[in-house]
């Protein structure tokens, strides 16, 4: 299985395919009920609220709020789906997350657009580079970090019927759609092997996973084995399959949109510690806050590009 084989001919927001996702699940199950804060258009939930008028609650700018209110309406069955930007339903709100939501354990769906870098021009204060973090340590959350169009809808279908506490993050820029719409494969807390390969794993969430499919090409093409998985699932973690490949290459390169302290790298890195002793190094953002800009300037000037990912394999490949 090569990664020259991975094509697209499209591109469409992850954002998009959430909002097919909960209009699907809304059909499928009455109990589905949408929440947002003020952002109806850019969480895409318009197809949504016309037709199931009665299962929207708009609470405005009040983001601490609208988690309050979800928590609640799971006591009555309900499986709140609440949305809003990223920054705003993580790290606005993280004290009613940890109090309503994760510590009870409640059927809460969090769902967020507008994570990372890519965000582009609306710059620092809105780009969170924080929140895979900050959800993955609470208890019972589970976070789940789809790469495209297709799987963002794939993901939202599977995380509204699956009980628990789970956050949802997805993105604003159009993006590659190169996964199947129809994926048997997409299972929560089951990775996705895009590629199998002998001389280096690269590990990859969300849009990264592009930039990881182009770095492998060229990697391929410089006669490179790379065995490339998709961890759309950062909680919880994949271990079997990060062990399964590292004991075959001897090395792995991790790719994320999101600051290196707290990320996918550093789950990663902790199951080597504990498992199996191996070289590894991280692509991601270096401590320090996003700006305005394109997504691919951003991405180009934090050190996101295909071309980081492949000079960290180079390196790492050196280390084994």
């Amino acid at each position: 299985m090569s990664l020259q084989n991975i094509t697209f001919t499209d591109k469409k927001d992850t954002r998009s395919g959430f909002g097919v996702g909960i209009h699907e699940a809304g059909k499928n199950n009455p109990n589905v009920v949408a929440l947002c804060a003020d952002l109806i258009g850019s969480l895409k939930l318009e197809k949504f609220i016309e037709d199931f008028p009665e299962r929207f609650v708009q609470t405005g700018i009040a983001e601490a709020n609208m988690i309050g209110i979800a928590a609640g309406l799971t006591i009555g069955g309900k499986i709140p789906v609440a949305t809003t930007f990223a920054n705003f339903g993580t790290g606005r709100v993280y004290d009613q997350i940890r109090q309503s939501v994760a510590y009870s354990n409640k059927n809460v769906k969090i769902c967020c657009s507008h994570a990372g870098l890519t965000l582009g021009e609306d710059g620092a204060t809105h780009q969170i580079l924080e929140d895979i973090g900050l959800m993955k340590m609470l208890p019972h959350m589970t976070v789940v970090v789809p790469c495209d169009y297709n799987q963002t809808r794939l993901a939202t279908k599977a995380i509204i019927e699956r009980n628990g506490p789970t956050y949802l993050r997805f993105g604003r820029p159009v993006w590659p759609i190169f996964t199947p719409a129809e994926d048997e494969t997409f299972q929560i807390g089951k990775a996705q092997f895009l590629s199998q390969g002998t001389d280096v794993t690269i590990i990859a969430c969300g849009h990264m996973v592009w930039q990881a499919v182009e770095a492998g090409k060229q990697l391929e093409a410089k006669g490179i084995s790379v065995e490339l998985i998709n961890m759309h699932t950062i909680k919880p973690l994949d271990e079997a399959a990060i062990l399964q490949s590292v004991k075959k290459t001897g090395c792995i390169v991790t790719a994320e949109e999101h600051q290196q302290a707290g990320g996918l790298g550093e789950s990663v890195a902790s199951v080597l510690a504990r498992h199996h002793l191996a070289p590894i190094e991280m692509v991601a953002v270096q401590d320090t806050f996003g700006e305005s800009g394109t997504p691919d300037q951003l991405l180009e000037k934090y050190g996101l590009a295909p071309k980081d990912i492949i000079e960290k394999v180079e390196k790492v490949m050196q280390r084994k």
